[in-house]
């Protein structure tokens, strides 16, 4: 039986069970994310619409359980003073999987071809993206448990940000002052692809501002 993780809603264990498993959604996501954009790397395309499939599905059970906690939220009255905050905090957290969804579906609608090249640096991208993403989950599961916990691991996710910002930088400056055998439209496409997974890292970083905001107005 998993622990009931939200003790200021003790008296409503339904609700504390629901965002549990609604963080789950998002992790097991974020995971199939990551793992999509390296299977696509290495072109093994069976496996690639497998995680996209499957990505399909969570944002649709994902959806369906914010749907079920926000209605909660206001029907029971649950923390009247926050409740908006915290429904616009899962609302950011279920971009994530709809931003990975997007990603994926375009890799697979404009089917991109990454150069050789390029392999290590697109594998170095996914990596701080996810990165970001998966430092940012806990920080929003512990938000209901220990809020006083909360800066150490946002403070994990605004550096893989910054990081995975910079590699994106560094990767655009050397798909356009580096690789001269390239036309612009296939440079341009490659900086859409670039800048498709960098936005993965930066709505975790709204989401780990966010978390930041709501524990100072907790303390307050």
């Amino acid at each position: 039986k998993k622990k009931v993780m939200i003790k200021i809603l003790k008296r409503s264990k339904k609700v504390a069970f629901n965002i549990d498993e609604f963080f789950d959604k998002i992790e097991t996501a974020s995971l199939n994310f990551s793992s999509g954009i390296a299977y696509y790397l290495r072109n093994d395309l069976a496996q690639f619409s497998q995680n996209l499939h499957t990505l399909n599905q969570l944002e649709k059970e994902a959806d369906a359980i914010q749907r079920k906690i926000e209605n909660d939220f206001y029907q029971h009255a649950l923390m009247p003073n926050y409740a908006g905050d915290i429904v616009l905090l899962l609302e950011n957290a279920d971009d994530l999987i709809d931003i990975a969804n997007n990603v994926l579906t375009q890799f697979d609608v404009e089917n991109p071809h990454i150069p050789q090249s390029l392999q290590s640096d697109f594998i170095e991208l996914n990596n701080l993206a996810s990165n970001s993403v998966k430092d940012v989950i806990p920080a929003a599961r512990i938000f209901f448990t220990s809020p006083n916990e909360v800066k150490d691991k946002v403070q994990k996710v605004l550096f893989y940000n910054r990081e995975c910002t910079a590699y994106a930088n560094k990767t655009k400056k050397k798909i356009f002052q580096e690789m001269n055998s390239l036309q612009l439209a296939e440079k341009v496409h490659l900086r859409y692809f670039v800048n498709n997974i960098e936005s993965m890292s930066d709505k975790a970083k709204i989401l780990a501002h966010q978390l930041s905001s709501l524990v100072i107005k907790i303390k307050m």
